[in-house]
C-alpha cells in the first residue's frame, strides 16, 4: 500500500483547549451588539483536518463578529488527538460516528460512548445557534459540495453562500441523523439553518483552502462580517451552482458488499438498471437514466451508507 500523503499540517489545538464557555474547545466571540448567534463546527470526525485548519485560521487571522456572536467548535477532539499520519483513518472516531447520534432519543438515552459524551456536552451550543456550518471532508478526491438537506431554507442559504458550486439535497443516513439535521435545523418552519460542506479529500491542501473560503462566505452571508470586509469576501469569483437531488441511499446489508468499479463520486451512469455493486449476491442497480453517484464509500460495513443515488435537478 502506498504511503498516504498528508498535505494539511494537523493544527495544534492546545491554545484552544480552555475556550471561554465552560466547554472545552468551544470559544465564543461576542460583538456586544444585537444580532444572530452563528456557529462553525469542525472535527465531527477526528481525521478530517480541513475544518480544524479553517478554525485555526479564524483564530489567528480573524475576523471577529461585527454584530451578534460567533462560536468556533472543535467536536471530536479525543479522536483528533490520536491522529497518526501513518494510519490516518484510525482517528475518524473513538467509539462511534459522532455524526450519527443527533436525535433527542439517542442524546437523552442510556447509551454511552466517547462521542455521545461529547455530543451531549456540545448540545446546548448547537441548540442555541441561529446558523450552523459543519465542515467535513471526503474519502476520495472529488468535487467539493454543500450538503443542504431537504428544507428550502437550507437550499436558500447554500445558494446565497454561492460556493462550493455543487449543492446536494439529501435526507441523511439510515445509521442515524447528522448534526446538520438535528432539531430545529430540519424543521422547515423554524428559522434555524444548518449546512454541511464536504470540502474535498481528507488530507489535500485544497480541502483546507475550500474550508476557509466557504467559512468566510458563510460568515459574510450570516452577518458576522459586514461592510467592506463582507463585500471583499463575497466579491471572490465563484462558479455557477448546480443542484443534485438524492432520491435514495444504498445501505450495506451484508459483509459481502462490493462495487463493480472503482467509483470515486459524481459518476453519471447513463442507463437505468445498470449494475453498480453487489451486496451478498444481490445486484444494486441504478433506478433511472443519468443517475449520479454521490460519495461512494471505500469502507463498507453493514448498516452503513455505501453510496447515494441522485440526479441533477436543474
Amino acid at each position: 500500500m502506498s504511503k498516504i500523503r498528508i498535505e494539511i499540517p494537523p493544527p495544534d489545538l492546545s491554545p484552544y483547549r480552555e475556550g471561554n464557555t465552560g466547554i472545552p474547545y468551544v470559544t465564543r466571540f461576542d460583538s456586544g451588539k444585537p444580532g444572530l448567534f452563528v456557529v462553525v463546527n469542525a472535527l465531527i470526525h477526528g481525521n478530517e483536518l480541513c475544518g480544524a485548519a479553517a478554525l485555526d485560521h479564524l483564530f489567528r487571522e480573524g475576523p471577529r463578529p461585527a454584530r451578534g456572536a460567533l462560536s468556533l467548535v472543535f467536536a471530536d477532539v479525543e479522536a483528533y488527538l490520536g491522529f497518526d499520519p501513518a494510519d490516518p483513518l484510525a482517528s475518524r472516531c473513538r467509539d462511534e460516528d459522532m455524526n450519527r447520534v443527533w436525535d433527542k432519543a439517542t442524546l437523552d438515552g442510556p447509551r454511552s460512548s466517547s462521542e455521545l459524551k461529547r455530543a451531549r456536552a456540545l448540545r446546548p451550543v448547537f441548540e442555541s445557534a441561529d446558523f450552523l456550518l459543519d465542515l467535513h471532508s471526503m474519502q476520495s478526491s472529488s468535487t467539493p459540495m454543500i450538503l443542504a438537506g431537504l428544507t428550502e431554507k437550507s437550499l436558500a442559504l447554500a445558494r446565497s453562500i454561492g460556493s462550493p458550486a455543487l449543492i446536494v439535497r439529501d435526507q441523511g443516513h439510515e445509521a442515524g441523523p447528522r448534526l446538520r439535521d438535528y432539531g430545529a435545523f430540519a424543521d422547515e418552519n423554524a428559522p434555524q439553518v444548518a449546512l454541511l460542506v464536504e470540502c474535498g479529500q481528507h488530507w489535500e491542501k485544497a480541502a483546507a483552502d475550500t474550508a476557509i473560503a466557504a467559512t468566510l462566505r458563510f460568515l459574510a452571508v450570516t452577518g458576522i462580517l459586514e461592510g467592506s470586509e463582507a463585500a471583499r469576501v463575497l466579491a471572490a469569483p465563484v462558479k455557477p451552482q448546480r443542484v443534485i437531488a438524492v432520491t435514495e441511499a444504498v445501505t450495506v446489508a451484508s459483509p459481502d458488499f462490493h462495487f463493480l468499479r472503482d467509483f470515486r463520486g459524481l459518476e453519471i451512469i447513463p442507463k437505468a438498471g445498470t449494475v453498480i455493486a453487489q451486496d451478498g449476491g444481490r445486484d444494486i442497480t441504478t433506478p433511472y437514466d443519468d443517475c449520479v453517484l454521490i460519495m461512494p464509500s471505500r469502507y463498507l460495513a453493514p448498516s452503513q451508507t455505501a453510496v447515494r443515488l441522485g440526479r441533477y435537478a436543474d
